[in-house]
């Protein structure tokens, strides 16, 4: 039922999946999932954010996976990769204005790795927009400005 009702709010309202929120939005979108041989646990999983080139040490908990080529054939462009399996770790659909991340950012490994992605959806909300590599690295920046 889960599914059901996030494809029937893909495009009305912008949404940020997080951990399951993220597998659930890209079987929303069509994509498939797969179960992962053992699963990432723990909290110094590195993922690598392939626009702005940056390692987040992320905390992580599942044993699925959603898979890349199949996100990105439903219109989806991957954001975020594990540095240990190449798993997709994250994903938006400018389209759809949505986010999504399989790790848990708001756990704050890092500690702060991964908190620009809360600006991102806050930006993402004001504006009705995915955000794009600049508006990551740009939150990025920010966020290093702050500390």
């Amino acid at each position: 039922y889960a599914i059901d009702l996030l494809r029937g709010l893909l495009g009305k309202t912008p949404m940020f999946g997080i951990c399951l929120g993220h597998q659930l939005l890209g079987l929303a979108l069509g994509a498939s999932s797969y179960k992962l041989k053992f699963g990432h646990r723990g909290a110094n999983q590195p993922v690598l954010n392939k626009g702005t080139g940056r390692v987040e040490i992320t905390s992580q908990n599942h044993g699925f996976a959603v898979d890349s080529a199949s996100v990105e054939s439903k219109g989806a462009t991957v954001t975020h990769v594990n540095l240990n399996d190449q798993t997709l770790e994250g994903f938006v659909h400018q389209d759809r204005c949505l986010l999504a991340v399989q790790y848990h950012p708001e756990a704050s490994p890092g500690p702060h790795d991964a908190t620009y992605l809360f600006d991102c959806f806050a930006r993402m909300m004001d504006t009705r927009r995915a955000p794009t590599t600049e508006d990551m690295a740009a939150a990025q920046a920010a966020l290093q400005r702050r500390r």
